[in-house]
């Protein structure tokens, strides 16, 4: 016996991935909905190889007899949305920024904390966090088991799928604007992005921070531990798919490069690609499409006592957002809602 599960955003790009997933992974599912603004009804969106579904009004549709809802609509809509399907029993499982730091509200990466899903039970909703902070956490939790973990120095590279459609669009016509001298003003960034890196990601904060940097802070603390000293900067890069960071790490103790790159290679969810060679390494551009955190570039940091560095890479579309979704919704079925 399946679930019934919508897919609230369905006609975004994550949206659309969450319905790829669920296809790829044979997610038990007995009807799927696909659910998006009054503008979107009515549209066609895929659902594997073969279905295609017809897009449903968010606004009026009744979450009553739905199991699980894959929301990423967006913060404000999630807000009003994803409540609502709770309190009609559907469990959410919610990809904004809206919920995750609310202390009664799970916020979960599955290969790092899935005890915490059995938290759902107080609001009816499950957190996914940050694409950013999925693949680090993904490949810290290891290092972390290994030799606890003081303190994380990230700097991110981060694709414009982050940022939506209109994002990658913007990206397509400026870099063909710069070919034909057709320059394309910027609209979805505060400056051109083709061709260029951005070192804002997010609205700015008080302490010169931005959001982006902030969530990654807190959300480590949150699905991590909540003494790990965290500093992040985010940056705005020229790739369409794939999210890449720099991570330094500042452990309580002596860990070796062998010893961590044993512990990644065992990892679930990591793949070691780490030759010293040109080339021995991974990028953007080969983890599109992919659901596994590569990592790379593993090596000593000899600027502090008990330091490791290394280099990671990620499809922020798929382990940044719809699988890990997906699999908590596995976690979800198989441990709490087995019919």
């Amino acid at each position: 016996m399946g679930y019934k599960v919508a897919v609230i955003g369905a006609t975004g790009n994550v949206g659309r991935e969450m319905l790829q997933t669920l296809a790829d992974r044979d997610f038990p599912v007995d009807e799927v909905f696909a659910l998006a603004s009054e503008r979107s009804v009515g549209r066609e969106v895929s659902f594997g190889d073969d279905a295609v579904l017809k897009v449903k009004d968010l606004a009026d549709f009744d979450f009553k007899g739905v199991d699980i809802a894959l929301s990423s609509p967006g913060a404000k809509v999630s807000a009003v949305h994803s409540p609502r399907a709770a309190a009609a029993g559907c469990v959410v499982i919610d990809n904004t920024s809206h919920f995750r730091m609310e202390p009664d509200v799970p916020l979960v990466v599955p290969e790092v904390n899935p005890q915490a899903i059995a938290g759902y039970k107080k609001r009816g909703i499950i957190a996914n966090p940050n694409c950013s902070t999925i693949q680090m956490m993904v490949a810290l939790k290891p290092l972390h088991t290994l030799g606890k973990i003081k303190r994380v120095v990230v700097s991110t590279y981060q694709s414009v799928s982050g940022a939506g459609k209109d994002a990658m669009d913007e990206l397509f016509e400026q870099t063909r604007g710069i070919y034909v001298n057709e320059p394309v003003p910027p609209s979805k960034f505060p400056k051109p992005i083709a061709f260029n890196v951005i070192p804002q990601i997010d609205s700015f904060m008080d302490d010169g921070s931005t959001k982006e940097e902030w969530k990654m802070v807190v959300e480590t603390r949150k699905i991590l531990d909540p003494d790990i000293a965290v500093h992040a900067t985010c940056v705005r890069v020229p790739v369409f798919i794939g999210h890449s960071e720099t991570v330094n790490v500042e452990f309580e103790r002596p860990v070796s490069v062998e010893a961590a790159r044993e512990a990644l290679r065992k990892a679930p969810g990591v793949v070691v690609i780490d030759e010293h060679e040109p080339g021995g390494y991974a990028t953007p551009a080969e983890c599109a499409g992919e659901d596994a955190v590569y990592v790379s570039r593993l090596r000593k940091d000899p600027t502090i006592a008990n330091g490791l560095a290394f280099w990671c890479v990620a499809d922020n579309l798929r382990k940044g957002a719809a699988l890990n979704a997906v699999q908590i919704a596995e976690v979800l079925v198989r441990d709490y809602l087995g019919k």
